[in-house]
């Protein structure tokens, strides 16, 4: 979709501020409904337009991505734009400076519609515990589209935005894509900065895109990846065009089949739909290889001790004195005593969500004295092993397959009473997260519930910076699944 909106803008098939007003009145028509957006911009969106305009009537040359419309999570900070996470304690706050992956695309000339719903502080599978809106799933209003990335994958899915990006601490990304039936790709950890990422778990982030195909992820990807001196957890691997690598050919490519990944647990229907894709695959040319995870079963007990703890410690600088929501004098003085300590805990308690504070309790506990050697340094320790699971199995695969998520996407309040339920949606997409590999999501078939045909995503994991062989995969499956 990106190469043809870049063609049709270069031939002035259509301008880029045509196309960016024919994006918000798509927004205005659907946002409503959908409610993916929490912010617009489109005085500054605009006024990008038009500056590819010009360039474009003066003959310059133009990257694929300039002048077109795509989306931001809202916990990317972009200058000058509220930037809140969906948390009530960034509600008046503005970024003073752009992330680095906002600068870099910015500096592409890019087209930034707005800033998306998600999860408070990215903490959670449905976008429901956001403080502001429940984004609602274009395909079905009356289920989830995911989370934490929900409000990106809706605004792509109901063609709100050309594509958008979204973080992914343990299936942001893919999770959502799965959900609404698009693409979400996690990169290797550290392959793309994090700077300017508002963190949840800052071992585990990963900011990568959400799109309507394979072929514009890699596009994406191409024009954020690369070594920022900001970041020190980020990669030298800039100057690689992941589109370049798009064969159409997986011929002689080994695909794990984990068998922990297709036990007993799983829905049948979910089962049937990923063997059709493996069998797509083998008619392709690749060869089914099975594999053992033997520390599977530990992997999301492992990540919901890692990430709380991690949490607890990245949400302490949301104090009420430096930045986001402070309770003042008047307020102070009706629910509290108006000293130090006092201003912290009613700004906390009043700002922060039921999901956010269970998290903080969670990851305080493991982390607390006499606690920490039990939970959080054993935590650590599986997760090494973890490691050493995928190490082993990549020495006999190239990349290896599950299901994106155990279910189709829920309705509403389906899973809201019970968080472990919640927690479990996670299921398949943890792993890459603990063990810093890329992962994409990408739609396999179709479930019927309810009357309702809703779109299953298929995970492919790849080997540690090895996002080519990866697009490669998931782009041939996807050009003969039409």
């Amino acid at each position: 979709m990106i190469r043809e909106i870049h063609e049709n803008l270069k031939s002035g098939k259509i301008t880029s501020l045509e196309l960016t007003e024919k994006y918000f009145d798509s927004i205005k028509e659907k946002d409503d409904k959908i409610l993916a957006y929490l912010t617009l911009n489109k005085d500054n969106a605009l006024k990008s337009a038009q500056e590819v305009d010009d360039k474009i009537k003066k003959g310059e040359e133009i990257d694929l991505i300039a002048g077109i419309p795509m989306a931001l999570k809202d916990n990317m900070c972009q200058k000058g734009v509220r930037t809140t996470a969906a948390s009530k304690i960034l509600d008046n706050y503005i970024a003073p400076y752009d992330a680095t992956v906002v600068k870099k695309i910015k500096k592409e000339g890019v087209v930034i519609l707005g800033k998306t719903n998600m999860d408070e502080f990215a903490m959670g599978a449905s976008t429901e515990s956001s403080a502001y809106q429940k984004t609602k799933n274009p395909l079905d209003l009356s289920r989830v589209p995911g989370g934490s990335s929900g409000g990106s994958a809706a605004a792509v899915a109901g063609e709100m935005a050309v594509y958008a990006l979204g973080s992914d601490t343990g299936g942001s990304i893919r999770q959502p894509a799965a959900f609404c039936g698009v693409v979400g790709l996690k990169p290797t950890y550290g392959r793309v900065s994090r700077h300017g990422l508002i963190a949840m778990a800052s071992s585990l982030d990963q900011i990568g895109p959400i799109t309507q195909s394979v072929e514009d992820a890699a596009i994406v990807l191409s024009r954020i990846a690369g070594m920022d001196k900001k970041d020190a957890t980020s990669a030298q691997s800039s100057g690689k065009l992941y589109e370049d690598y798009l064969q159409g050919d997986i011929k002689g490519m080994k695909i794990g089949v984990p068998k922990e990944y297709f036990g007993n647990d799983l829905n049948e229907e979910m089962r049937k739909i990923s063997f059709e894709a493996l069998e797509k695959f083998k008619e392709l040319g690749a060869e089914l290889v099975e594999v053992n995870i033997p520390h599977n079963e530990y992997a999301l007990p492992t990540y919901y001790i890692i990430v709380p703890s991690e949490i607890s410690s990245n949400m302490a600088r949301f104090d009420g004195i430096r930045y986001g929501l402070s309770i003042d004098d008047e307020e102070k003085s009706k629910i509290g005593n108006g000293n130090l300590l006092e201003t912290y805990l009613d700004t906390r308690e009043n700002g922060f969500g039921d999901e956010v504070k269970r998290r903080i309790m969670l990851g305080t506990y493991a982390l607390s004295a006499g606690y920490y050697d039990a939970y959080y340094k054993k935590a650590q320790k599986v997760r090494r092993l973890l490691r050493q699971d995928f190490e082993a199995a990549f020495k006999k695969v190239d990349v290896i397959f599950s299901p994106t998520a155990p279910e189709v996407a829920f309705k509403f309040g389906e899973k809201t009473l019970d968080p472990l339920q919640m927690y479990l949606s996670d299921i398949y997409t943890v792993t890459a997260n603990l063990i810093g590999a890329p992962a994409i999501s990408f739609p396999i078939g179709k479930m019927t519930e309810d009357g309702v045909d809703l779109p299953v995503g298929g995970q492919l994991m790849g080997k540690w910076f090895g996002e080519e062989e990866l697009l490669n995969a998931a782009y041939t499956f996807e050009i003969n699944n039409k």
